[in-house]
């Protein structure tokens, strides 16, 4: 079988769209989204979405999964899984390369994987007993299940431990139904540079967006009625500035802890790609920090005669 699918992945302000919308116009190429945030609506200076990037030349590069709920909506990775699919199927029906571009390792990791464990419901009560337990706590609950309801759990944070738990007690009374996708044979691209340009970079991002309404943008979901606990949800960007437009911190605060967050996001992103790779993914790293058309010849001469397009 062919490749099929092309993955660019990395961490925050890496520089991945620049870098597949180039090669999606040099490989007849679209864009998927795997961006847990730039699902919504009217979330744009904060989630990144940089659209006007989606323009080279006059041409403009199809993207999906972008601007696909409302602002104040949840999603989740099995949502994402199916829009993925029917996103994929409609690219490769039209002979068109899938481009699946983002940092959110997870949704990455569940095509990759196509574990049907993602369809799995929430448990509320389940997590309203065990939300306050330990990670300790936590993982002695889970070697409490059998091991065949939990091979594939995640013991590494107690956000997964509780997912992983809940799971081996869906399992033991309900039985999972596979579902049958389209097969996956995906080349990967990572994008990574030195931790400290990385950081650089950040920053001078998150000024950038400050400059241009970023707070502004919060506020106006505020008064569209999006809570504050909703914004916390989202995390980063819409977490501190709700609390800076609820005085609850100064700008000064709101810049120096948003910064640090978003780095912090950034080195957690790294070390779940290197955890898909210890999972057998194979991903091949590119100097972010080199020029974007030296990064493009680089990924073409890697990506050379890959791909079966017609």
């Amino acid at each position: 079988m062919s490749e099929n699918l092309l993955i660019i992945l990395g961490p925050t302000a890496s520089g991945k769209t620049k870098l597949a919308v180039a090669l999606a116009d040099e490989l007849n190429g679209e864009i998927i989204s795997a961006d847990s945030r730039q699902v919504f609506k009217d979330m744009d200076i904060g989630t990144g979405k940089d659209l006007n990037e989606y323009q080279l030349e006059g041409k403009v590069i199809p993207y999906h999964l972008i601007n696909i709920k409302k602002a104040g909506e949840k999603y989740h990775v099995n949502a994402f899984k199916e829009d993925f699919y029917t996103a994929f199927s409609n690219i490769s029906g039209r002979n068109k390369l899938p481009i699946l571009c983002g940092g959110t390792g997870m949704y990455i990791h569940s095509i990759l994987q196509n574990h049907e464990l993602t369809s799995i419901p929430v448990n509320d009560v389940l997590r309203n007993e065990i939300q306050n337990f330990t990670k300790e706590q936590l993982q002695d609950k889970l070697k409490s299940y059998p091991e065949k309801l939990r091979q594939h759990a995640d013991y590494s944070s107690s956000k997964r431990l509780i997912r992983a738990i809940e799971i081996a007690v869906y399992l033991t009374h309900n039985e999972l139904v596979e579902i049958s996708r389209p097969a996956i044979n995906p080349i990967i691209i990572g994008l990574q540079s030195e931790v400290e340009t990385r950081r650089e970079r950040i920053i001078i991002r998150l000024n950038e967006r400050l400059k241009s309404g970023l707070i502004e943008e919060v506020e106006s979901l505020l008064v569209k009625g999006i809570s504050k606990e909703m914004l916390v949800f989202y995390g980063l960007e819409y977490k501190f500035i709700a609390s800076y437009l609820t005085n609850e911190i100064d700008f000064s605060t709101l810049k120096e802890r948003l910064g640090i967050a978003i780095c912090q996001f950034a080195k957690r992103q790294m070390t779940f790609f290197r955890k898909m790779e210890k999972d057998g993914v194979k991903i091949k790293w590119l100097n972010a920090d080199r020029n974007p058309t030296q990064l493009k010849e680089i990924a073409i001469d890697h990506l050379q005669y890959k791909f079966d397009l017609k």
